[in-house]
């Protein structure tokens, strides 16, 4: 093939392979029907990225969706951040190496990949970090127009909002990147340190989500951690919920505890507790991935010794509890519900 091949043509070589290609640069994943799955972009284990084997129900061969972060592309997208590459020429030369079109680099790709993902990992963070920085205060925003619409007044340095942050409309749009406004919102680990930023976009005209495929989308790194709203008075016991929105409505109603957002169900199971926490209320959505993420929090609470309770909406998730029902509604509801598992509640 002509080294003037575009970049559309190598991508859809790869997509030809898709299978081939995610054997030999994802080896820790598995097949699942007509995806593979992985835990991200590194290859770690796991089932958060999927990637599509077959062209299937108009959706291309060789599309992928990372459903912890956001992320998605093309398979040249993917191999640009399972190498680390820091230049699309290396990626591109990869892609015809596999491809038999150019000969293999001289150093083994294991070594290459042994050092390399860390350093993926530190752009995404980084980048996160600036984005986050580049926001303003929440209040008199189109953010806080989001939020109050959806009869949220638990807000916090946690929130931000930026007016024009890059977007692509969605995985096969072959535009340049747009602007749109957003929410934004820090994820933190234990020591307070920024790894991801979370954004909501919005639709300006109307103040609710954008019309885009996924307009909730992370950039950084969620795995353990999430997004903190604190009470301001030292307490021993946490709510863990899934959404940013489920998790601030639990907060709305219940504005003495600490909260902590971990936006998926995957990574609600996978919550790292932060030091001196001898209590956590798990606030889950009410359904099976809910229960099932629940589930797997509570099994490493259990081992850690630390004291669990489980909050279930009376509908889909709290938000839509809140908005229903009303706040004096839902906090009523959840402090039965805390007093019916026969924990004692720490004064507020």
């Amino acid at each position: 093939m002509s080294a003037r091949r575009s970049i559309a043509d190598l991508s859809a070589d790869l997509a030809d392979r898709a299978e081939s290609f995610c054997r030999q640069y994802f080896p820790e994943g598995r097949k699942q029907g007509n995806y593979w799955q992985i835990g991200d972009t590194s290859g770690a284990k796991g089932q958060s990225l999927a990637i599509r084997l077959q062209a299937q129900g108009g959706r291309k061969a060789g599309s992928w969706n990372d459903y912890a972060t956001g992320e998605y592309g093309d398979l040249i997208d993917l191999l640009h951040e399972r190498l680390a590459s820091v230049t699309l020429k290396e990626t591109l030369r990869e892609a015809r190496s596999f491809l038999g079109e150019a000969p293999c680099p001289a150093a083994p790709r294991e070594t290459q990949w042994a050092e390399r993902p860390d350093a993926a990992s530190s752009r995404r963070i980084a980048r996160a970090r600036k984005l986050f920085a580049a926001g303003k205060p929440v209040l008199g925003t189109l953010a806080a127009t989001y939020l109050q619409g959806r009869g949220i007044t638990r807000l916090g340095p946690a929130l931000r909002y930026h007016p024009s942050v890059f977007l692509r409309q969605g995985e096969d749009d072959p535009d340049p990147p747009q602007r749109a406004p957003a929410l934004l919102a820090k994820i933190t680990d234990n020591r307070g340190q920024i790894t991801g930023c979370a954004r909501v976009y919005l639709d300006p005209s109307t103040g609710g989500l954008a019309a885009i495929e996924s307009p909730k989308r992370i950039l950084g790194q969620l795995h353990g951690h999430a997004i903190r709203f604190w009470s301001g008075t030292a307490r021993s016991d946490l709510i863990v919920g899934e959404g940013l929105e489920n998790t601030l409505s639990v907060g709305t109603a219940l504005p003495e505890f600490d909260l902590a957002s971990c936006l998926t169900t995957t990574h609600l199971g996978l919550f790292i507790p932060p030091p001196g926490i001898k209590r956590i209320w798990i606030a889950r959505d009410n359904d099976e991935a809910g229960r099932n993420a629940s589930t797997r929090l509570r099994n490493q609470l259990e081992s850690l010794i630390i004291t669990c309770g489980e909050l279930v909406p009376s509908m889909g998730d709290f938000n839509d509890d809140l908005r229903a029902f009303g706040r004096d509604a839902l906090r009523r509801s959840l402090l039965g519900a805390m007093k019916a598992q026969g924990l004692e509640i720490e004064d507020g």
